[in-house]
């Protein structure tokens, strides 16, 4: 007869062979660290990208408004063909019609002498522009920064996350067994085993949920540093507490020179203040410098031939009536100048409320973690009497079931204030415009073919299904295999960030430069 044994492990050695066949053969593997992950994220995120050909092609316009105020040179030539429909007579004589070519050239160069502050308000728009450009390019590169390290941290959460609902498992299973030891022996009734039946399940589910979490987490991850999906993740840090420093005031004053968006609203108010002197400019006279040399005719003329002709000179204009156009435009940039300083008005007030929340957030985490220690130190000491209590028999099976959910739960408002304090330090980092330098082209390690990592997992994931299947037949909840990684978490590199903020942007370089 076929044995409920066989069948467990058939079951089991059918799901092993599921996994196998609906995974590549080869598991990609891929260690990391915070500075890693960064750094993968700045070279590779289309975002960071996008904004440094923005500030590449700022830069190239910029370099055009320039050089309009040096000499421009033209060349112009024809070529035309051409005569009479009728035969031509001069002075009776029959001279045909006259079919020939014709050929006109003409060399030009002008000079710019005054344009009324039309050149230097062009440049004066496209040198802000550029600044501009610099600033968002900054920017970009703080906001991957922070998106990056939350990436990172919220894997580093999900594996605390899934550690402890593997805790709580297994914490929850050695107490049924011993339940279902004492229920044998008649000590304890028949309702304790169910209830601690039904805890476990419930236990099990969160510990699926949180399986799911973090594959999400590890998937999310690897999207931000633009590896392939699928790729299994290593990281070498763990959240943890490290105080934060800087006061309040620190944080503001910081702010209000280093964030990317105020350099940015001052320099929108730079363009719109040129743009109206390129508005005002059209009421002014405009005075170039010409030189002119033109060659031509029927044959094969160039210059210095007798039909040559040329011309030295300066050109001048003024616009005397438009029927209101340049008074218009006038009123118009006058409009955008007062926006773009109601704008920074509100960006200022946007920088300081953001860095107050972030700072705020990161103390409130920071009180948290302090509470919470305690709180697990407690929780613990009154599971493990609970415990004692229920098998010297003193205790009930409520009271062991309660002091395990509230260690399960002081652990998790744990860990969650570890994962809130170091998000809210990377949040207020960003908010205060600490810089990250732009990295170097470089290459990194490509993600490890590892077949025995794929063969574990698949091993693994067949004992669980049939650790299912023994559960509902025999109506007694088990204990899926433990994949979680050590529970202890995981903080950012401050010290990075730090010298981030030292070293500056590239981008910023060039901006002082300018």
């Amino acid at each position: 007869m076929f044995s409920y044994k066989k069948a467990k492990n058939v079951l089991a050695l059918t799901a092993a062979l599921s996994v196998l066949c609906s995974q590549s053969v080869f598991a990609a593997t891929l260690e990391l660290d915070l500075e890693e992950t960064i750094q993968r994220a700045l070279l590779t995120n289309p975002n960071v990208k996008i904004a440094e050909y923005n500030r590449k092609a700022a830069k190239a316009d910029y370099s055009a408004a320039k050089s309009s105020r040096g000499i421009s040179i033209s060349l112009n030539h024809s070529t035309g063909r051409g005569g009479y429909a009728d035969n031509q007579f001069f002075e009776g004589v029959n001279i045909g019609k006259q079919i020939g070519n014709s050929h006109s050239n003409s060399i030009t160069a002008s000079l710019p002498i005054f344009t009324g502050g039309e050149l230097q308000g062009q440049i004066g728009q496209a040198k802000a522009n550029y600044r501009s450009m610099l600033s968002a390019e900054e920017q970009a590169y703080n906001e991957m920064k922070e998106t990056a390290t939350t990436g990172y941290f919220n894997m580093l959460n999900a594996t605390n996350m899934k550690a402890l609902r593997q805790e709580s498992v297994d914490r929850l299973q050695a107490h049924l067994d011993n339940v279902i030891a004492q229920y044998n022996v008649g000590i304890v009734a028949r309702a304790d085993v169910l209830r601690s039946e039904v805890e476990l399940a419930n236990a099990q589910q969160n510990y699926i949920t949180a399986s799911n979490e973090y594959d999400v987490a590890e998937a999310t991850l690897n999207n931000i540093i633009g590896t392939p999906l699928g790729t299994t993740l290593f990281l070498k840090d763990r959240l943890q507490y490290e105080p934060y420093e800087n006061d309040m005031a620190y944080c503001l004053a910081y702010s209000e020179q280093h964030r990317p968006e105020l350099k940015q609203a001052e320099y929108a108010i730079d363009s719109a203040e040129a743009a109206l002197v390129v508005a005002r400019s059209g009421h002014m006279p405009k005075v170039y410098a010409n030189a002119s040399n033109n060659w031509g005719g029927n044959g094969s003329d160039w210059p210095g031939d007798d039909d040559e002709n040329w011309s030295v000179g300066v050109t001048a204009s003024m616009n005397v009536f438009d029927s209101g156009v340049t008074w218009s435009k006038i009123h118009a940039a006058q409009e955008n100048l007062a926006k773009a300083k109601e704008s920074q008005r509100q960006i200022k007030d946007n920088v300081e409320l953001e860095v107050r929340t972030d700072y705020l957030n990161l103390r409130e985490a920071e009180k948290r973690i302090t509470t919470t220690q305690v709180a697990v130190a407690s929780a613990e000491e009154d599971y493990h009497i609970a415990v004692v209590r229920y098998q010297a028999g003193v205790g009930t099976n409520i009271d062991v079931m309660d002091a395990q959910e509230a260690l399960t739960q002081a652990k998790t408002n744990y860990y969650q204030a570890l994962y809130n304090y170091n998000t809210s330090k990377a949040a207020l980092n960003t908010s205060m415009g600490v810089g990250v330098p732009v990295p170097e082209p470089r290459t990194f390690s490509e993600p490890v073919e590892d077949t025995a990592a794929q063969a574990a997992d698949a091993q693994s994931a067949g004992t669980d299904a049939a650790a299912q299947t023994e559960n509902a037949a025999s109506d007694s909840a088990q204990a899926p295999a433990n994949t979680a990684d050590a529970e202890q978490p995981a903080a950012e590199n401050s010290a990075s960030t730090s010298t981030a903020a030292e070293n500056g942007n590239t981008a910023a370089a060039e901006q002082t430069a300018e």
